[in-house]
């Protein structure tokens, strides 16, 4: 119960000093939050709690700006403000100083030459300088500016300091730019550079608006979009390389990059981010690297070989949708001699003309006729056997049943002369050629990219094509001429194909290889070999900078271009993408000893 005491005790008293501090605390304002502990002002560095700042002031410029020449201080890996005082003058007052000054020089040259000395060339340029900025002003095309470029540098020391001045001086003065510290002003310094709009040290250098405009901060190039996938970090400006293919005018990809410059581990990348906005996938991958990759993701892999159980009927037809029969049945007859160009290694014209012929009696005797259903072609497809017996009674067609047979009854046969096994029901599905003799490789891919090519145009939706080390096909004339169609008419298909290839020289060889460049809208440089890079420069207008780039990347470096824009791109992955689609060999036969173990499990 309460109760009163008769006097008051002294700790009472006190704790309830203490009580009421606790219910009305301080006031603490965001200043004293924000503010440094400690701000100590010296002639040259303010320290500003444990860090060291020093200002520094540009005071002279060459005649001529490049555009962009501020940025490599901008995108300096080092702790740098900057601000730009920029303040308009009234022209005609520079028109009455500009001719002031030309009579001036003009009555110092005429001098010169009534002494008979020799001419100054140093005169005559000012003298042409300033006439030719007076007819700019006059004409309102030119207009004068008094501009006071000021910057604060930071530094755990001052050695840190005198480090980061070193760098600022070399690379200002390689570009004839000089600057100079705000010694007794280093207060005044720090303030301008600050993002007060303050300009406490009035250090101005009247420039026109075409120098002017070169100082234009904001030139390191950009490539970001709303959507699309991750690519990379952009290295000019450290911002994120976020795009989709699909929004260009068409969706194709080159890349072209030396071995071991991370060109696989790219396209792992981008194939898995892609998969993760419910695009289709299908490659062709000719080391079987790929394998991982479906494995983490659920998709199917067939490998193809001469004792593979997987195979691909050259004569399968595509699904029948909205098409003319007529037009399917001479587009596969065309596409099968080109085929058999490569498989006989080459027709006459008369061979020509026999195995044209030839095909189309083959699809006949199978009831496969424009007049017939098309939607019971694909139980009647016929096999290479039967076009053999078809050359079999047709005049002229020795050598070719000679050369024919090859494949239909010696050691190819169980490849090329099997019904197909193979769908593409899944996200990701890959063909893998890595056990296909040398010599069979480029009919093995030239099958596949026909039967992929068929089963695309039968049904609309984002799928991406990746031809791996696509210099294979790219050795045959038919090969090539296929592949360049399909990147041309991949875009009403809603197709991107990406093509890959180290050995740009064999690439480039071939009449196609132009043509798929620049109907890809998307290309991948990584780094290259000296002994190709004047190859590569030429054939994608590389300046001396991007040239040097390549040479000198890094793993997953290169020069990242997507229709008129070109970056620096550095590719990077996290922890888990990287365990899915990473090449290293060692890191491979980790993965292989953890599968083996699960599977023992």
């Amino acid at each position: 119960m309460p109760f009163n005491l008769p006097f008051e005790l002294p700790f009472l008293k006190k704790r309830s000093n203490i009580e009421e501090l606790l219910l009305k605390p301080t006031e603490i304002k965001a200043e004293d939050i924000i503010a440094p502990s400690l701000i100590e002002i010296r002639s040259n560095y303010i320290k500003l709690g444990e860090r060291f700042s020093r200002s520094f002031f540009v005071f002279s410029y060459p005649r001529y700006l490049a555009a962009g020449w501020l940025s490599p201080v901008i995108n300096l890996n080092y702790p740098i403000d900057m601000s730009l005082h920029i303040h308009p003058v009234n022209s005609g007052d520079i028109l009455r100083q500009l001719r002031k000054k030309v009579t001036e020089v003009q009555a110092e040259i005429q001098e010169n030459e009534e002494k008979g000395k020799i001419r100054d060339p140093v005169l005559e340029t000012a003298y042409e300088d300033i006439e030719q900025l007076r007819d700019e002003l006059q004409t309102a095309r030119e207009r004068v500016f008094r501009l006071g470029l000021y910057l604060n540098i930071y530094g755990d020391s001052e050695q840190e300091l005198r480090q980061g001045e070193t760098l600022l001086r070399s690379i200002f003065e390689a570009r004839l730019i000089y600057i100079k510290p705000n010694l007794m002003k280093e207060k005044q310094g720090f303030i301008s550079a600050a993002p007060y709009g303050l300009d406490q040290i009035l250090v101005h250098t009247p420039m026109n608006t075409a120098p002017l405009s070169s100082i234009f901060p904001f030139v390191s190039p950009d490539l970001s979009a709303n959507e699309g996938i991750l690519y990379g970090i952009n290295r000019h400006n450290n911002s994120l390389v976020l795009f989709d293919r699909f929004t260009l005018e068409n969706a194709n990809l080159v890349v072209f990059a030396k071995s071991g410059s991370g060109k696989s581990y790219f396209c792992k990348l981008e194939i898995l981010r892609y998969l993760m906005q419910g695009i289709d996938v299908i490659i062709i991958d000719p080391e079987n690297e790929y394998e991982f990759l479906v494995d983490g993701v659920g998709g199917s892999f067939f490998k193809i070989s001469l004792t593979s159980d997987h195979h691909i009927n050259p004569f399968e037809l595509p699904p029948m949708v909205d098409q003319d029969p007529r037009d399917v049945l001479r587009s596969n007859v065309i596409n099968l001699v080109g085929l058999l160009r490569i498989m006989l290694g080459g027709l006459s014209p008369e061979e020509d003309a026999i195995v044209d012929r030839a095909i189309a009696e083959t699809y006949a005797a199978k009831d496969i006729t424009p007049e017939t259903d098309p939607t019971e072609w694909r139980d009647r497809t016929p096999l290479l056997s039967d076009l053999e017996k078809v050359l079999a009674g047709m005049e002229g067609a020795h050598s070719l049943l000679e050369r024919l047979q090859k494949f239909t009854q010696g050691s190819y046969a169980q490849f090329f002369n099997s019904p197909s096994n193979v769908s593409l029901e899944k996200g990701l599905i890959v063909f893998g050629i890595r056990d296909v003799e040398d010599e069979l490789r480029p009919m093995a891919m030239f099958v596949i990219l026909r039967y992929i090519w068929a089963q695309i145009r039968a049904s609309l939706k984002k799928r991406i094509l990746l031809v791996d080390e696509a210099w294979w096909i790219m050795q045959y004339e038919d090969g090539a001429s296929f592949l360049y169609g399909l990147c041309k008419r991949a875009r009403k298909y809603w197709l991107g194909v990406s093509t890959i290839t180290q050995d740009v020289s064999d690439f480039m060889k071939s009449n196609y290889g132009k043509p798929i460049i620049t109907n890809s809208s998307l290309q991948f440089l990584m780094k290259q070999s000296p002994a190709t890079i004047g190859l590569v420069q030429k054939t994608f207008n590389l300046t001396e900078g991007e040239k040097n780039t390549l040479l000198e990347s890094s793993v997953g470096e290169g020069v990242f271009i997507a229709g008129q824009k070109r970056i620096a791109i550095k590719v990077v992955a996290s922890y888990v993408e990287d365990q899915i689609i990473t090449s290293a060999p060692e890191e491979v036969k980790k993965l292989r000893a953890a599968k083996k173990r699960m599977t023992q499990l």
